[in-house]
């Protein structure tokens, strides 16, 4: 029986991935930062909850030392993560650096630490969520898309590295998801002068989350992923977001970013 282990487990994409794995007989380690919080996973058959807050390298290294204890493990899914949103010049240090912490180095640390043991057993596999924002960029999104342009880049290279000792790399790319990422994902920062872009922004991005798909179907791709036994780096998951990145692909970067800011501004 395979293991996986994903932060990032309480909601979302997370959960629905711990439980599609579960579903088709896989272990599943779930992380997130209150277990208290869960209703659902711990319940399910072959499924085990632990603390892991993503900032906290300490709290890392001691999980996945524990989670090593467990059991095997196959598969790392890095999904924890958030948006943070609004114009640079309105956003705190802190704001900054805690969405650089969470989406990119919190990434970075969690599967620095699984690297020796893959490496060692030469097998193993580590899948990412980035996003379609790791791909095309939208506005008042600049320090989000920092973290998720970063993670494609990183993969792209360590998967060089890794694949040498038989670890594979991958990330998975969704457009918008059906989940509370909106209230409950979402960090912000405003101020007047950007006001009607503001406005604008997000009521479009309301009308594109009609197009947004059920958490249940990115983690399909997310399994697709883990299974397909192809050398594939990139997945990109959902409708809208297949469309946004075809048409990038076809127009090229620039005309598709002079076409697509259009909508926004």
């Amino acid at each position: 029986m395979k293991t996986i282990f994903i932060t990032g487990a309480s909601t979302g994409l997370g959960k629905a991935s711990a439980k599609l794995f579960q579903s088709r007989g896989w272990n599943v380690i779930a992380t997130m930062r209150n277990p208290e919080s869960d209703t659902e996973l711990n319940a399910l058959d072959n499924v085990t909850i632990l603390p892991l807050d993503v900032t906290n390298p300490e709290q890392i290294k001691s999980t996945v030392k524990k989670a090593l204890e467990i059991s095997n493990i196959d598969l790392v899914f890095n999904n924890a993560g958030y948006g943070l949103i609004g114009p640079l010049e309105a956003l705190t240090d802190d704001q900054i650096v805690k969405q650089l912490n969470t989406n990119l180095l919190g990434v970075i640390r969690v599967t620095q630490a699984f690297i020796p043991y893959f490496r060692e057993k030469r097998s193993g596999m580590f899948i990412t969520t980035t996003s379609i924002g790791g791909l095309i960029a939208f506005p008042l999104g600049s320090t989000y898309h920092a973290t998720k342009w970063a993670l494609e880049g990183w993969s792209e290279s360590l998967a060089f590295e890794l694949n040498t000792f038989g670890v594979d790399v991958k990330t998975v790319s969704p457009g918008g998801i059906k989940t509370d990422f909106i209230s409950r994902s979402l960090d912000m920062g405003t101020q007047p002068e950007y006001e009607t872009m503001i406005n604008t922004m997000f009521s479009n991005t309301e009308s594109m989350m009609e197009g947004a798909s059920e958490p249940e179907l990115i983690a399909e791709v997310v399994y697709e992923a883990a299974t397909d036994e192809k050398k594939q780096l990139r997945y990109v998951a959902g409708a809208d977001a297949n469309a946004l990145y075809t048409q990038r692909l076809e127009l090229g970067a620039e005309a598709f970013r002079e076409q697509f800011g259009k909508q926004f501004i």
